[in-house]
């Protein structure tokens, strides 16, 4: 989970040091906070796209590392929703300035909205690609055999290959049982700026009702869905990249 060699970024200290980055800069425009998938980092795909984008656009883009994921401390087994979502609380305050846009990538869709719910007056806009809100219920835990959940709960953990590196990622009974304390899409949520989805329905792994959910539990009226036929639940194709940043500028502006 390592980033490429070479990748310069910094360390905010504190239990555990989160690794981050800052690319472009911008005077009177709303910066951006990238906020990656489960078992991601701020080295991917679409994390470079906004880089480039933001440097040309005169915006500042700020990426980094939940705990237990790439340049950051801590390890991954340990790891919660609640804790990502504090590591995101941490980077929003100490690192970013002004307003931001809030751009969140499958988990971070759901650690998106969950920090635009405790940050409020400081978040623009929000731009989801394939949120994946309440996963680890209805999207895991429901999803495992018998057999699975008999070993999570004898053991307090599985693991599963990843479908995306030469990996094998641990799921933790810890990561489902402190998940139930964040879930979202039961009730209605109070967020009122612009929020723009987009999901492919190729998705595998997030089922693309579940952007449809999303948009029907946010409290504000400026939501958008974008169904990308033909899209899986990377994204990352060019053209989905340009339809990301189209969706980027238009609730920034």
């Amino acid at each position: 989970m390592q980033g490429p060699p070479g990748f310069q970024y910094s360390m905010l200290e504190g239990e555990p040091a989160l690794a981050f980055r800052q690319d472009g800069a911008g005077i009177g425009k709303p910066g951006m906070l990238f906020l990656p998938g489960f078992f991601s980092n701020m080295t991917g795909t679409k994390a470079g796209f906004l880089a480039e984008r933001c440097q040309a656009a005169g915006r500042v883009l700020t990426r980094f590392d939940y705990r237990g994921h790439g340049f950051s401390g801590g390890r991954f087994e340990d790891g919660t929703i609640g804790g990502w979502l504090d590591d995101a609380l941490r980077v929003f305050d100490a690192v970013t300035k002004g307003p931001q846009v809030l751009v969140g990538s499958s988990m971070g869709g759901w650690i998106m909205l969950l920090l635009a719910l405790k940050r409020p007056d400081r978040v623009a806009g929000l731009v989801g690609l394939a949120p994946a809100p309440d996963f680890t219920e209805d999207l895991l835990w429901k999803k495992l055999s018998a057999g699975q959940r008999e070993e999570m709960q004898k053991h307090g953990v599985i693991h599963e290959k990843s479908e995306y590196e030469d990996a094998v990622i641990p799921l933790t009974l810890r990561l489902v049982e402190e998940g139930r304390r964040h879930c979202l899409l039961d009730g209605p949520m109070a967020i009122t700026c612009p929020v723009r989805i987009l999901q492919g329905m190729r998705d595998q792994d997030v089922p693309w009702g579940w952007a449809l959910r999303c948009a029907e539990s946010i409290k504000g009226g400026d939501v958008r869905v974008t169904l990308i036929k033909d899209g899986d639940h990377r994204l990352s194709r060019p053209e989905d990249l340009d339809l990301l940043w189209r969706e980027i500028e238009n609730v920034a502006s």
